[in-house]
């Protein structure tokens, strides 16, 4: 009768480990959920190289009537030959046309030489670029392309898009 006891606690115990393991990773994705952010998205990059001719295109489907706060997402990796990268960002929303064109400049690297951002290979920034207001039934369509002297950036990873709810 003593084998079945502790065969008994044994599952019991297993049981109520594997409880708290689910219960503890639904706290975990409860907790890392952001209610803000509406739209992320990022487009690789070539790391052969950036061609000033080629043009990331993001379309955003309608998200509502309200503020929002734009930002753009930089990956880059060490072999990124330049302090900055310059951007031409322009943005139509549909459907009344209306276009917004940016050039921007972000700092990549600091005035000691280092990567600037989060990473040890991979170095990732955003960038604050906007903040618009949409009505209801307002839709996006950016398009990203590099602005720098050189024709081929090389060392870009990805370039993403976000926008949270004010």
């Amino acid at each position: 009768m003593e084998i079945p006891r502790r065969r008994l606690r044994r599952r019991m115990k297993n049981r109520g480990l594997l409880i708290f393991s689910l219960i503890l990773a639904i706290a975990v994705v409860i907790v890392s959920c952001n209610r803000k952010n509406v739209y992320v998205n990022y487009r690789h990059v070539p790391m052969s190289g950036w061609d000033k001719t080629d043009t990331l295109v993001f379309a955003v489907s309608p998200l509502g009537a309200g503020s929002y706060r734009e930002e753009i997402g930089v990956r880059v990796d060490r072999s990124y030959p330049f302090v900055s990268l310059s951007l031409v960002i322009e943005q139509a929303i549909l459907p009344s046309g209306y276009v917004h064109r940016d050039t921007l400049n972000y700092k990549i690297v600091d005035e000691k030489g280092k990567f600037r951002g989060k990473g040890v290979s991979y170095f990732q920034q955003a960038f604050h670029l906007n903040t618009i207001n949409l009505h209801d039934g307002d839709s996006l369509s950016i398009t990203i392309k590099h602005n720098m002297k050189r024709e081929m950036v090389m060392g870009v990873s990805d370039i993403g898009f976000s926008i949270d709810r004010e």
